[in-house]
């Protein structure tokens, strides 16, 4: 028995009444209509990068104008700050409350390899807080939060539907030698080659579909991981510009990010990914196909 799709709310109605009137009187060919797509892309994306982009805000702000000697650490206020904008997409319904249990396990394993990293002198947070454990400030959980609440939102937002979706278990096995070996390599050989290389097996023949305006358009999921990768990569240049944390050669000036680290953000991807997916269910196929439902998806149809 099919669940049965809930009525739009007023403010759903008013968007898509607006969304229908400006396609009418902008989209009159198939030029406007790639740009009106591409536009829609961009909105959407900003849109699922919510989290993240009030975060590297606040990052920003607080580089440029927080005041010296104040009571409160930056740190604990970027703390303080992330809670509010966690609270706040609850509160709202930007985020369920599926996506949020899911994020706060990304939460608690990022801060647990930050917590090995530190120690291990791969980057260094510069700056005195209480908010704390160890050398790791806990405003930086919320920073892989952001990465788990984009992708979460995306899925929902571009309505993702898959070609040749992955068994999760086999997606579960990947992700955890990934995240196994950015600890075992400080020890062991680094197996990342043959984790790209087990990346291309799993995910290679997989496309997603994504909806920016009308119709759904194709990706290779390995491309779109990329991408998304290359998005983190830029945005942590900003992070390191506004000194909220610094690598190896950053301690006394700024310099850009190495490339080597885009790799790094391509293997979290993958684990973030997948607890994205265990939030969403089983993946719908491609439009036309046939499809695995998913109760959340089923609603939304």
């Amino acid at each position: 028995m099919e669940t049965p799709k809930p009525a739009p709310t007023r403010a759903q109605q008013r968007l898509h009444a607006a969304r229908a009137a400006l396609h009418a009187r902008y989209v009159t060919g198939p030029v406007s209509q790639a740009v009106f797509e591409f536009i829609a892309f961009g909105i959407k994306q900003g849109w699922a990068c919510l989290f993240g982009g009030l975060m590297l805000g606040l990052l920003l702000l607080t580089f440029a104008w927080y005041p010296d000697g104040a009571r409160l650490s930056r740190y604990d206020f970027l703390v303080l700050g992330a809670l509010a904008i966690q609270i706040m997409m609850l509160w709202t319904g930007l985020e369920t409350w599926e996506e949020a249990r899911i994020i706060l396990v990304f939460h608690v394993v990022g801060t647990v390899m930050e917590l090995f990293k530190t120690a291990h002198g791969s980057w260094i947070y510069p700056e005195d807080s209480f908010l704390r454990i160890g050398a790791v400030p806990l405003f930086t959980g919320f920073m892989y939060g952001a990465v788990g609440s984009y992708l979460a939102r995306v899925w929902r937002i571009f309505e993702f539907r898959f070609d040749r979706f992955p068994p999760l278990w086999l997606q579960g096995l990947l992700a955890t030698a990934i995240y196994v070996n950015f600890f075992a390599h400080h020890w062991l050989p680094d197996v990342r080659i043959a984790l790209f290389v087990g990346i291309a097996m799993v995910y290679g023949p997989s496309m997603v579909w994504f909806r920016a305006d009308e119709a759904h358009r194709p990706m290779p999921l390995v491309i779109g991981f990329g991408l998304v990768a290359i998005f983190i990569w830029f945005a942590e240049n900003l992070g390191t510009f506004a000194r909220a944390w610094a690598y190896p050669g950053q301690e006394h000036g700024w310099q850009m990010v190495s490339l080597s680290k885009l790799g790094s953000w391509y293997l979290l991807m993958i684990i973030s990914f997948v607890l994205v997916a265990a939030v969403h269910g089983k993946a719908h196929r491609a439009p036309g196909g046939p499809r695995i439902e998913d109760p959340e998806a089923a609603r939304r149809e």
